[in-house]
């Protein structure tokens, strides 16, 4: 799967589509490292929750918080050099200019310059917020505080599974907390900067807690496949229907708070009908987007509704697979609507070519990357079971 992304990749470079190429490998490093925030915000919410179903499957996700620092220096990595490389383009006015591949809109030469041919007011009012050195130093903390208190957790948990006891679990009890604070006030904020920045002119308040939606419901959608995927190879033998019926739970609440979100944000936006809000909403009903922006509803609302609303659903392995699998894929659907139309625009006349071989081989190469990270951090725990946590038995024993 690594070798297919790579060859993708530079498939996509020799053949001159090097904005969609950036474009790419934008929304798969960013989900990459969503995945993996997710695994910390799971562990985090159990412990402050003081939940004690998921005592016994918290390995799954601290595996996902050690594949972090490597998803979040791919992803710094794909942004500085989408910042930096350029090529001819055009500006805002249609004129000839030298372009970035990654937030054109407000990363152009001479835009903050008044009497500049690449002038523009709304751009240079931002600039404060909108300049390459803040830009970047607000990524690095934003990436770099989840992956310390996330390389905490799990550091806590193993001295924990070594001497027993109640401190260690306090202490994560404590670093949870700490680190659900600075997520709750950062995470709109790293939404803001990674995806909506690319089009600048536009923003929306609920554009943060709606890509939150999106990483937790997929995040937990991937945590639930692999436990599944675990199981089914002889591995976490103790995990019972009851703790997937949890899992799915879950999946199913916040796929529709996610939709919630999509609505409330869709909703307002047409109604109200000013220009500077609808301009992002007209570019995705242009004829090349607007059937994926219905199958994105219709996939990460319509099918997690029918599949998982029933009790027995949520239980049958195979059923919560699939659902796993049409969510992992519907959110990427969800991130590439919300990056190609304000990087890429329309690709050809025909909507069926947005998405080809470019699109499937960075899924591919980045899914085998992580699959690969998070199975050789997994493995190299102890034991797959915090055998000390205090509220392992519970765990065990969990019957709903």
């Amino acid at each position: 799967m690594i070798a297919i992304g790579v060859i993708g990749i530079a498939y996509g470079f020799l053949s001159g589509s090097g904005e969609r190429t950036f474009a790419n490998l934008l929304l798969m490093g960013y989900y990459f490292t969503c995945v993996c925030i997710c695994g910390i915000f799971f562990c985090a919410l159990q412990y402050v929750a003081q939940a004690g179903w998921s005592a016994s499957i918290l390995r799954v996700p601290q595996a996902f918080a050690k594949v972090l620092p490597i998803a979040a220096v791919i992803l710094l990595v794909i942004i500085c050099a989408g910042l930096f490389t350029t090529h001819p383009g055009l500006n805002e006015e249609g004129k000839q200019t030298i372009i970035s591949y990654l937030y054109k809109q407000w990363n152009l030469k001479g835009i903050t310059t008044p009497g500049d041919p690449n002038y523009n007011a709304v751009i240079a009012g931002k600039s404060g917020f909108l300049n390459v050195p803040f830009f970047l130093i607000r990524l690095i903390i934003y990436l770099g505080s989840y992956t310390l208190l996330g390389r905490m957790l799990v550091k806590y948990s193993n001295n924990e599974d070594e001497l027993g006891g109640m401190l260690n679990y306090n202490k994560s009890f404590k670093v949870s907390v700490i680190f659900l604070v600075i997520f709750g006030f950062t995470i709109p904020l790293f939404a803001f900067d990674a995806i909506m920045s690319l089009e600048a002119h536009w923003f929306s308040t609920m554009f943060g807690w709606y890509n939150f939606a999106a990483l937790w419901v997929g995040g937990l959608s991937v945590i639930t496949l692999t436990i599944i995927m675990l199981k089914e190879k002889g591995y976490l033998e103790w995990v019972t229907e009851d703790h997937l019926h949890n899992l799915g739970q879950l999946m199913f609440g916040f796929s529709i708070f996610w939709t919630y979100l999509w609505f409330g944000q869709f909703l307002l936006t047409w109604y109200a009908n000013l220009p500077e809000e609808a301009a992002y909403f007209y570019k995705r009903w242009e004829p090349e987007f607007k059937p994926w922006f219905w199958l994105n509803i219709i996939i990460n609302f319509a099918a997690p509704l029918l599949v998982l609303m029933s009790r027995d659903s949520k239980r049958a392995v195979k059923v919560l697979k699939v659902a796993c699998i049409i969510l992992i894929c519907g959110h990427w659907l969800d991130y590439w609507q919300m990056i190609m139309p304000g990087t890429v625009g329309p690709i050809s006349l025909h909507w069926y070519n947005e998405i080809g071989f470019l699109e499937v081989a960075v899924f591919l190469g980045f899914a085998g990357l992580f699959i690969f990270a998070m199975l050789s951090a997994l493995s190299k725990f102890k034991s797959l079971a915090p055998k000390k946590h205090p509220l392992l038995e519970e765990s065990l024993h969990h019957h709903i």
